[in-house]
């Protein structure tokens, strides 16, 4: 297949297409990818595109989703593995671990449902499996994005020594904090902080009196900001150690990021399976919301679209809730061009750009909105002239443009082309326009090509009908209120109807007689002769729906018919069974009346005794017998059957007052008796302080830089006083 020209897209909008196809896509790269869609060259390529979007697809109505592919870009980190002594973030091994389990996941989901995704599998597969890089990354980074404590030893050795310098840090500041608070040097808000530090608020006239490093003073200078000096030797011993763990971090990063410069092809590879998941299930979005499939494509030259739509109008008259009417168009060897014509506002070009459009999607791997039985062909090259396409840069008028459009077309138009021409022969002379059309199309025909072109010139009517393999149409025009029914006719040529719609735009009659006298009569009896025939037409169409209707009518009746008649029989059979059985009653009844009779007559047992038996033994010899065994065997199942339901009902009973008991047992926890001096912390909360005073219920709880008041029962504890003494 050759590459289909720029300006074909253009007329036919493909870029709206694709607009709309990349706002379905989840990540930037698959909308960029999605945005640089164009018709493939090659029918191996094209078809595994159309058929990893046909499985996507499926996806939607079957119980084995497709695991998501959301993934965040890490074209960064691939150019940085490109250059030496390069350092990876932190951030950015997150970022690719998270791509890495992505694509292992899809890779494993597409093997075990080979079935259901043969392509997509067979995609997945040309992929390397591996789970070195997540697990190398996940041994230094956690699932926050933060490098582990036991990364190293010498990370763990370091945060050790920081945690423990801390914890000095926060006992000195508390024991500083303690004593120059009793002692009344401390302002009420006794603490703050200053560049990331705990210092004590001192009251200016003070500041003497508490050693240490002032950090700063307040707005009033009532208040000197000092850093205890023991806290401040913890303080610098910290300062060191936060050092030496930027360092051994440095240190990691860098040899991380050594170890995944092998692994930059694959990386490059993940990132390309992943947008190119994304762009399948955008197509496959999108096929969803216009109920789109994909048609059966054949090697032959045959091109057969039923119900089809527009996909940009389909979708806009969806959000507005309006109908949009499907066209059914056939192209194959015997019917190659077709010719349209009827009046302005008819639904042409629409019919044109919607082949066209079509034709353009499936060939760049996109489902098409039409029925499933259409068929389908590729071709070479799609050739179109539509709208008005003055050139203002190049000074050329329309007409000029077309012609030099037209010249294009006689280059590239071959049997494996197809054309659609949009008022054909337009923007000159009609004569002589119409005349070098009639032209072009000839020759259009002798290369074989397929094409639909729309036009008003009766010369191209005439030709189509004249040509063996060309066929006239006309979009349906409601003659009597002159609205367009936007159904495509095969066939026929169609009016204008140029001076029924003047007519019925307001223009007056009179005008109107006196633009038909200029007029060639042959022409307008053409004209009229083509509209009576659209008349006819109309109403043999009407007179066969009525026929048709008339028809399932009957069929209908029949069926009701034959459905009564049946139900009537098995009554009559019901009558018939109910009839003989009721005989056979009567009939026993008169021998039993007999026999009692004889009895009482004669009085004699043994006769009566033997004519019972022998009545009784003929009517059971009629009935069907069962045997004994066969008996036995359904009770003796059924009695398993509900000794199993016992028996698990049973289970279950025994388990939950299993249960029950078990959490009867459970001891309930003392709950501590909270004292003064004690570490407490509101239930549900991190912040820990200092337990300073108890009063009807109410607590007054330290915590530094402030105090709060809070109901002893909010509170838990965290260490008891007499434990917190024992550590110091």
């Amino acid at each position: 297949m050759n590459k289909i020209h720029k300006k074909t897209l253009q007329d036919l909008e493909f870029s709206k297409v694709l607009a709309q196809v990349s706002e379905l896509c989840s990540t930037d790269l698959g909308k960029e990818s999605a945005l640089k869609i164009t018709p493939y060259r090659t029918k191996e390529s094209l078809l595994e595109s159309l058929h990893l979007t046909n499985e996507y697809l499926a996806s939607f109505e079957n119980n084995n989703s497709i695991p998501h592919h959301y993934f965040e870009a890490i074209t960064k980190e691939i150019q940085l593995l490109k250059i030496e002594n390069t350092l990876i973030e932190v951030e950015g091994f997150r970022r690719v671990s998270a791509i890495s389990t992505a694509v292992n996941t899809h890779i494993l989901f597409y093997k075990k449902f080979n079935d259901y995704y043969p392509t997509l599998n067979q995609t997945a597969q040309k992929i390397h499996f591996t789970k070195e890089i997540q697990q190398k990354v996940d041994e230094v980074i956690d699932r926050f994005g933060e490098i582990k404590d036991d990364a190293t030893p010498a990370l763990y050795n370091i945060r050790r020594e920081m945690n423990s310098v801390r914890a000095k840090i926060n006992q000195s500041f508390a024991s500083a904090l303690s004593s120059y608070s009793s002692a009344g040097l401390l302002d009420d808000i006794r603490e703050t902080v200053v560049d990331n530090r705990r210092v004590l608020a001192v009251k200016s006239m003070y500041r003497k009196r508490v050693k240490g490093a002032i950090m700063g003073n307040s707005k009033t200078g009532s208040i000197v900001y000092i850093e205890p000096e023991a806290t401040r030797q913890y303080s610098r011993d910290l300062n060191n150690l936060e050092y030496d763990e930027k360092e051994e971090i440095h240190k990691i990063l860098k040899e991380l990021t050594n170890f995944l410069r092998p692994y930059r092809k694959l990386l490059i590879d993940y990132q390309e399976f992943l947008c190119l998941v994304d762009v399948v299930a955008a197509k496959a979005k999108y096929a969803d919301k216009m109920n789109a499939l994909l048609p059966e494509i054949t090697e032959k030259r045959y091109f057969n679209i039923i119900d089809a739509y527009h996909p940009l109008l389909f979708l806009t008259n969806k959000a507005k809730r309006e109908k949009t009417y499907p066209q059914t168009i056939e192209l194959h060897q015997e019917n190659r061009i077709i010719v349209i014509s009827g009046p302005n506002a008819g639904g042409k070009s629409i019919t044109l750009k919607t082949v066209g459009l079509l034709q353009v999607m499936l060939q760049s791997g996109l489902l098409v909105p039409v029925h499933e039985r259409s068929v389908m062909c590729l071709f070479d090259n799609v050739l179109t002239d539509i709208g008005d396409n003055q050139s203002i840069e190049n000074h050329l008028s329309t007409y000029s443009y077309r012609l030099k459009n037209m010249n294009f077309f006689l280059r590239k138009c071959n049997k494996e082309t197809l054309f659609l021409i949009d008022e054909f022969g337009t923007g000159s002379d009609p004569e002589l326009g119409g005349a070098l059309a009639e032209i072009f199309l000839e020759v259009f025909y002798e290369r074989e090509a397929f094409g639909i072109i729309t036009t008003h010139y009766a010369n191209l009517k005439l030709l189509a009908n004249e040509l063996p393999h060309a066929t006239n149409a006309n979009m349906r025009f409601d003659n009597r209120t002159l609205e367009p029914v936007f159904k495509l006719v095969l066939g026929e040529a169609g009016s204008s109807f140029t001076f029924e719609v003047a007519q019925k735009n307001g223009i007056p009659y009179s005008l109107i007689n006196r633009a038909k006298k200029k007029v060639e009569s042959g022409k307008v009896r053409f004209d009229a002769t083509i509209a009576k025939l659209q008349k006819q037409r109309n109403k043999m169409e009407k007179t066969s729906t009525n026929l048709k209707e008339e028809e399932v009518k009957a069929r209908d009746e029949a069926k009701r018919l034959e459905e009564l008649n049946a139900k009537i029989k098995a009554k009559l059979e019901n009558y018939q069974q109910l009839y003989d059985h009721n005989q056979r009653m009567i009939y026993l009844g008169n021998k039993i009346n007999d026999i009692s009779e004889s009895y009482f007559i004669n009085k004699k047992k043994r006769p009566l005794v033997s004519e019972f038996l022998r009545i009784v033994e003929t009517e059971n010899s009629k009935r069907k017998r069962e045997s004994a065994s066969k008996k036995k065997e359904e009770r003796a199942k059924k009695m398993a059957v509900e000794a199993e339901v016992q028996k698990e009902v049973k289970v279950i009973r025994e388990k939950k007052k299993k249960e029950k008991i078990e959490k009867a047992k459970e001891p309930e926890k003392p709950k501590h008796i909270l004292r003064i001096g004690d570490r407490v912390r509101l239930i549900g909360s991190k912040s820990v302080g200092t337990l300073d005073k108890i009063e009807k219920g109410k607590a007054l709880v330290n915590y530094g830089m402030f105090t709060t008041s809070s109901d002893l029962d909010k509170l838990e504890l965290v260490e008891a006083k007499g434990l917190s003494k024992k550590k110091k």
